[in-house]
């Protein structure tokens, strides 16, 4: 059973205005995202499929997963990619403590400062989950808090890939921010669906930016 809808209701971008849902555009762009990296093979797979698409592509990280693999956080920079921030052992929000969350947020920053810094900050909660006074700190630390518009749902093992190809053709359009995978977890799922997602809405004279 899902535990949000595919495409983000517009109540819910309302109640949290400060948080980034999508962008206002006119123009025919998309937004692809990729949390849970750098994973080895996966993020690399990754990484090609969007190069022979002339694709650029955010990445949410994980702090540890950082550590653990530089060399493929490496290749993401190379490749001209957005980084963003996403705690360092990937911890809900609505369970830990403000400051332990903070901190998390920070030792991530650290990591990923050490590799690459940008005037911009970016920060997806994992799994959504973030309370009031976790968001508003972490704004206040700089950060712009990046939710989404269209879930893919990759990671649900119950979920076919043709479903999960159908939850981002049928609910993405112009300016949506699409939430992918790059785990072991959602692997079967995002590989199928990611290429054609890029080849359909190359072909309808979309770009994929990164944010």
């Amino acid at each position: 059973m899902k535990i949000a809808p595919v495409k983000t209701p517009i109540v819910a971008k309302k109640m949290f205005p400060n948080y980034l849902w999508d962008i206002t555009t006119s123009s025919k762009e998309l937004y692809l995202t990729f949390d849970d990296g750098p994973t080895p093979e996966i993020t690399d797979w990754t990484l090609q499929t969007l190069k022979r698409y002339n694709a650029k592509a955010t990445f949410f990280c994980i702090g540890s997963n950082i550590e653990k693999y530089p060399g493929i956080f490496q290749k993401i920079i190379d490749d001209g990619h957005t980084i963003g921030n996403h705690t360092h052992q990937h911890v809900k929000g609505w369970t830990t403590k403000t400051k332990d969350y903070l901190s998390e947020v920070r030792l991530t920053q650290t990591i990923i400062d050490t590799l690459k810094k940008d005037d911009i900050k970016l920060f997806r909660p994992p799994y959504g989950q973030i309370k009031p006074k976790q968001g508003k700190k972490i704004i206040n630390l700089g950060y712009k808090i990046v939710m989404w518009d269209v879930l893919s749902f990759d990671w649900d093992q119950s979920l076919s890939e043709e479903q999960c190809l159908e939850n981002v053709l049928s609910k993405s359009k112009a300016g949506s921010i699409i939430v992918f995978h790059d785990s072991v977890k959602a692997s079967k799922n995002m590989t199928y669906t990611l290429p054609k997602v890029l080849e359909l809405f190359s072909k309808k004279g979309f770009e994929f930016k990164a944010l």
